[in-house]
């Protein structure tokens, strides 16, 4: 019997447990756990998952948990990203994977295959007398679910760098006031430098995970803070119509939610205007066994009109998006044969064979 599968990405906005914050999560838990029920998920990326001390000093996601008691993922697989060096989750921003099936591999990347540029500040006062390292913050997640009929799917959770204008010193007046248009800019071309660079190294774990299994059955989910034809995605998709190179069709990610109407293909709300800034990329192979998109935006609000009263709304400014996936019984041999008549399981159509 085929398998019924729904890969879900959401941004929680900064799920975290603050008494000195707005709005409280005891407020945002009654609007947010019939959203994740809603999504129905059987794998679940979240993003903007904040960590709390407990007693002893350690981090623990306490927040989630209680968001996530009395829903379908309480009991699911789960996997975070976590420091490097205390092996505790982050104070801010964790990725999360949640899971029904088995989670038989996870890792994180942060700076693995693509290292910290180096750059020196033109604006900056005082003067910058050397170039520095850009770093991003946010790693990458990935983890390989194993399905019941034995199909293993590489799911990546990612949280490219927003918009939002790196500091630069001697610019600025407030949190959001600069005293100069060029301070701005030059804070605007360093967090697309970051978000790029994180979209390179995304882009170079995808091509090894094809170099192992050209068949790989790959999701790419998450809040990548562009639209889908926009710079750092265009990196990560790798459409042939950039590389020029018809060898690298194969290789090619999705955006699955192109099949949804235009009017209502948006994940959130910025002055007034819709903007789909959340993501679910797939291979060629996951494609084969897509049955449609979701974006549950219907009650979406806007949070970045500038002279509006501050209002803390308790959902979040993101909608969660869903790739719906009918995986077949059994794993599919896509098989070529050479000049020679021999046969080989492969998901490429070579120059020597055709698939059979």
């Amino acid at each position: 019997m085929p398998t019924k599968l729904r890969i879900a990405t959401f941004n929680l906005m900064n799920l975290e447990d603050r008494r000195d914050r707005l709005p409280r999560l005891e407020d945002r838990i009654p609007v947010l756990r019939p959203q994740l029920v809603r999504l129905d998920a059987d794998i679940l990326c979240l993003q903007e998952v904040c960590g709390q001390h407990e007693h002893g000093g350690r981090m623990r996601l306490d927040a989630m948990n209680r968001l996530l008691e009395c829903t379908q993922y309480e009991g699911y697989k789960r996997v975070t990203t976590a420091d490097r060096h205390s092996g505790q989750v982050f104070e801010h921003h964790n990725l999360v994977i949640l899971s029904r099936y088995d989670i038989v591999e996870h890792h994180q990347y942060l700076h693995e295959y693509a290292p910290s540029p180096r750059y020196q500040k033109v604006t900056a006062l005082p003067e910058e007398r050397e170039a520095r390292e850009i770093s991003w913050e946010r790693p990458i997640l990935h983890a390989k679910v194993q399905l019941p009929n034995e199909m293993v799917v590489d799911i990546i959770n990612l949280h490219l760098k927003s918009r939002r204008p790196t500091n630069i010193q001697g610019h600025k007046m407030s949190e959001r006031t600069w005293k100069t248009a060029s301070g701005w800019a030059e804070g605007v071309f360093i967090s697309s430098m970051k978000r790029i660079g994180q979209a390179l190294e995304t882009r170079i774990l995808v091509d090894k995970l094809f170099d192992e299994d050209p068949c790989a059955l790959i999701a790419v989910c998450g809040d990548f803070n562009e639209e889908f034809d926009e710079v750092s995605i265009e990196a990560i998709r790798g459409d042939v119509e950039n590389t020029g190179n018809m060898d690298l069709a194969m290789r090619v990610l999705v955006p699955t939610e192109r099949n949804i109407p235009e009017p209502a293909r948006y994940s959130l709300l910025h002055n007034g205007k819709g903007k789909m800034l959340d993501h679910i990329l797939v291979s060629r192979m996951m494609l084969a066994y897509f049955k449609g998109s979701e974006v549950h935006n219907e009650l979406l609000h806007d949070e970045s009109i500038v002279f509006a009263p501050k209002i803390f709304y308790p959902e979040s400014d993101h909608a969660p998006v869903i790739a719906r996936f009918e995986m077949p019984e059994s794993k599919i041999k896509w098989s070529t044969a050479d000049s020679d008549g021999a046969k080989d399981d492969n998901c490429i159509r070579s120059s020597k064979g055709n698939c059979q």
